[in-house]
């Protein structure tokens, strides 16, 4: 019954910004009517004051006022179909504008008795069912506000080619999911195309009510990941001539998360402000959080492997081990880029799943690679009885297996998520699943941080012939400052020469 109003709602609506730009756009045969959506955003109600106060300009776009502004909205028809009208005529063609909150969703058309057909347009059989006047939109106002939902009436007069929208705004005075659908019921205005732009405002400032709380989110994980950067980066300086090349890797993956978070922040913030969306700003960020989350599951595959710890290099598994990073990146940042550059609603659900299979794919490689490396890595360890070693990728361990618990248990709520949210009227919970996994990627390069922060006991971890790694911390011995370091084998862990039996293992 509500399919092709499931379509209508939940399409996706791109666009560069707050502003919707139209350029010349067709309408869509729907049903009985030809429609096209305007946009689509989760909006914040206006402040008290600024409705009590909106004949005054307030200063500042943090103004409290929640709006819809229409700017420059015209239609154009075809000659021909103007040519059959005199000069004198009046009004000979007719395209409303409608704005309506998600939950007034059934106001708009009829569903007929047989519970299939949603009939959009008026016709005289719908008169006494509807209150409707024929040939016009089919809305049904609330009892207790005949205004709502909001209505405009764009007319072509006499003979013209051109229609104007009235420059105004609408209003938001209910916090909700709204839609704007301009929609024809003449089938002589098939061909005509939309012109202009709307302007969708929130209290705050020109983000959408869904990317709105990403703002603050970002800035918390800004200050985050600085601050564990800081943390980091001490211990760095203060054991440099300590340092082992795994090490190397985390510092590149902790500086990648300080750049993409602060750029991320910085997006929203521009965003926020101006109402337009920079493609080179959100495209810098959208590679830098695709780089990084590359880096970090390959960092993740080669520690498993005990590289650094357990064998100098990978052998011929350096190959395959960039083969898969690189085609992680390719697709995450595919999807990133599809869904975050130039767009503000999301993708469509089956584009959405084209998108992600090929990264949840990889995800679950990565994830089998690396618990079948730590399950040799342990065994050789236990082997070789090197407890403190042992001990470490235990702890390694024990923390991937919890987050990939709590990534599995999310994805699921996701899914249900979804599912039982087809018309978006949980948005103002909706960012909260994005959010999640940026948390829980700065949790885990925390924790990663902690097992392999730099210090005076650092190289007791490292790989090496004569290993002292079966001692406790407090039984190695401190090495006086200014001592020479410990001989530790600097192979490159891409190095492409090795084989995989050259990969020695300790």
């Amino acid at each position: 019954m509500n399919t092709i109003l499931i379509l209508l709602i939940v399409s996706p609506i791109v666009t560069l910004a707050a502003v919707h730009p139209y350029s010349n756009e067709y309408f869509y045969s729907v049903g009985d009517a030809f429609i096209f959506r305007g946009g689509r955003e989760g909006m914040w109600e206006s402040k008290s004051e600024a409705v009590d106060e909106w004949g005054t300009v307030a200063k500042g776009i943090n103004n409290g006022k929640s709006y819809i502004r229409f700017s420059k909205v015209q239609f154009f028809r075809p000659k021909s179909v103007a040519a059959e009208y005199g000069v004198s005529d009046g009004d000979t063609g007719l395209v409303q504008a409608v704005v309506f909150e998600v939950h007034d969703r059934d106001r708009i058309g009829y569903t007929t008795a047989d519970g299939m057909t949603r009939r959009y347009c008026c016709t005289k059989e719908l008169v006494v069912k509807t209150r409707c006047y024929p040939g016009r939109l089919i809305v049904q106002p609330h009892a207790g506000n005949e205004d709502w939902p909001w209505q405009t009436d764009i007319y072509f007069t006499d003979n013209d080619t051109v229609a104007y929208a009235v420059d105004e705004a609408v209003t938001i005075t209910d916090t909700g999911m709204y839609y704007l659908w301009f929609v024809i019921c003449d089938p002589n205005l098939a061909g005509v195309t939309i012109s202009g732009q709307t302007t969708w405002k929130n209290p705050g400032g020109y983000l959408p009510g869904m990317m709105a709380s990403y703002l603050p989110f970002f800035g918390i994980m800004s200050i985050a990941y600085c601050s564990l950067g800081f943390l980091w980066f001490m211990q760095y300086a203060r054991n440099w001539r300590d340092i082992m090349p795994l090490q190397n890797c985390i510092t590149a993956v902790v500086a990648l998360g300080m750049i993409e978070m602060s750029t991320w922040y910085f997006d929203y913030v521009n965003f926020n402000n101006t109402g337009f969306r920079p493609f080179d700003t959100t495209l810098w960020a959208v590679i830098i959080g695709s780089l990084r989350k590359c880096i970090s599951r390959m960092l993740l595959l080669v520690v498993a492997m005990g590289y650094g710890v357990v064998r100098p290099t990978l052998g011929g598994l350096t190959n395959k081990v960039v083969a898969l990073g690189s085609a992680y990146f390719v697709a995450s940042c595919t999807l990133d880029v599809l869904t975050n550059v130039g767009t503000i609603d999301d993708l469509t659900s089956g584009a959405r799943i084209f998108l992600v299979l090929p990264v949840a794919i990889l995800d679950a490689i990565f994830i089998l690679w690396i618990f079948t490396a730590l399950s040799k890595t342990l065994a050789q360890l236990q082997a070789r009885r090197q407890t403190a070693k042992l001990e470490l990728y235990r702890r390694f361990t024990n923390t991937l297996a919890v987050t990939v618990v709590v990534s599995i248990a999310w994805i699921a709520y996701e899914m249900y998520f979804k599912v039982t949210d087809q018309f978006n009227e949980r948005w103002q919970s909706d960012w909260i699943t994005g959010a999640f996994w940026h948390g829980m990627s700065l949790a885990l390069n925390a924790v990663i941080c902690v097992l392999w922060r730099p210090n005076e006991h650092a190289l007791m971890y490292a790989y090496g012939e004569d290993s002292i790694d079966d001692l406790d911390p407090e039984e190695v011995p401190m090495k006086p400052k200014g001592a020479p370091p410990q001989a530790v084998p600097s192979s490159d862990v891409f190095a492409i020469e090795d084989d995989e039996e050259g990969g020695k293992m300790e």
